[in-house]
């Protein structure tokens, strides 16, 4: 397996969204294992209730101290519905953070609807970002073939995995919302690429620069 390695220094993150919470289940652990290093964390939640928004933006702060949260409002399992307004929003974001280094979205070929069509507009807004399309785990049993994984240090995944439970009381009733789901599958990634814990990525354009 080839490593790759993100320039030395801080990262500027956008993380995007379809519903709060995706960007912590999917990739927490990158989240903290990245703010160790230095990062710069811009997300974006294009649905969500104020009570679910409250959660959003206090879990971003404690995977990113210091890390800004944008809403955009929109009707949760509706975004096909709203592509203006869903493009819009994403143009918004991009109009205030313009030059990440990273952007982290769902899968183009996610089942959930909402999830797909952000994974789908991310590079269309974010030409010149590397774009990691992460995986969501969840009742529609679509969980793909990773392209590239993240390491995730022992204590990152199970600081994610408590912070989940921390700043998202309101979907612990849910039956897959528990540490196995969490954990189990950090583990299987992590046994994909050699490592304790991983998370899963998928890469559909990217740049190789050999250099001088």
């Amino acid at each position: 397996m080839i490593g790759l390695t993100l320039p030395a220094g801080p990262v500027d993150v956008v993380c995007l969204a379809a519903h709060p919470d995706d960007v912590e289940i999917a990739c927490g652990g990158t989240l903290l294992a990245l703010a160790d290093r230095g990062v710069r964390a811009a997300f974006l939640t294009l649905t969500g209730t104020p009570e679910r928004e409250a959660e959003a933006r206090a879990a971003a702060q404690a995977f990113v101290p210091g890390a800004t949260s944008h809403f955009a409002s929109l009707r949760d399992g509706r975004l096909p519905d709203a592509w203006q307004a869903t493009k819009d929003a994403l143009h918004e974001h991009a109009e205030r953070n313009p030059a990440p280094q990273l952007v982290l979205a769902p899968r183009t070929d996610d089942a959930h609807q909402d999830h797909r069509l952000v994974g789908e507009l991310a590079p269309t807004v974010w030409r010149d970002a590397l774009v990691l399309h992460y995986e969501i785990p969840k009742w529609d049993g679509d969980m793909g073939r990773p392209s590239v994984y993240v390491p995730v240090p022992d204590d990152a995944a199970r600081r994610k995995v408590a912070l989940l439970h921390e700043h998202y009381p309101s979907q612990k009733a849910h039956d897959w919302w528990d540490d196995e789901v969490f954990l189990g599958l950090m583990r299987l990634r992590g046994m994909e690429c050699r490592s304790r814990y991983a998370e899963g990525f998928a890469v559909t354009k990217a740049l190789l620069d050999l250099g001088a």
